[in-house]
């Protein structure tokens, strides 16, 4: 198990905590100054944003605004572009899932050198049998 408390840990402004990363998902805490911004923006990944502290209006690319304080949960589709305001210093969770998601870059690169690793294997062993060599186990 894995555990933090989120409203006493120390968090830097513009320095994201990455609690945990694994295949499944992504859970950042953020300290957001007031009167900060995360300006529009989107990722990749299914986004959840709990406010720890603090309070902060949430806009969708339609302009529409959401405020809460502490306890709002909000969540983002893949590619929901938003954009978060700290209305006052807030404590943020962001969670991402999965991680990374889909078109990620650094989903990208992983599916890059795994080819190419699946690329070398190939290469090193002839795509048929050299002749004189008999395939399968026990010979002819």
């Amino acid at each position: 198990m894995n555990a933090w408390n989120l409203r006493e840990m120390p968090v830097e402004a513009h320095h994201p905590e990455v609690l945990l990363s694994t295949p499944e998902g992504r859970a950042i805490a953020l300290d957001l100054p007031a009167g900060e911004r995360l300006q529009e923006h989107q990722v990749h990944e299914r986004g959840w944003l709990l406010v720890v502290d603090g309070e902060v209006e949430i806009a969708d690319h339609d302009g529409n605004a959401t405020i809460g304080g502490a306890g709002l949960l909000a969540h983002f589709d893949p590619n929901e572009p938003h954009e978060v305001r700290a209305r006052e210093r807030s404590r943020l969770l962001l969670l991402l899932t999965p991680w990374p998601g889909p078109g990620h870059p650094s989903e990208r690169e992983a599916r890059r050198v795994e080819q190419q690793h699946d690329e070398a294997v190939e290469d090193s062993f002839p795509s048929s049998d050299p002749p004189g060599v008999t395939a399968g186990l026990g010979g002819q």
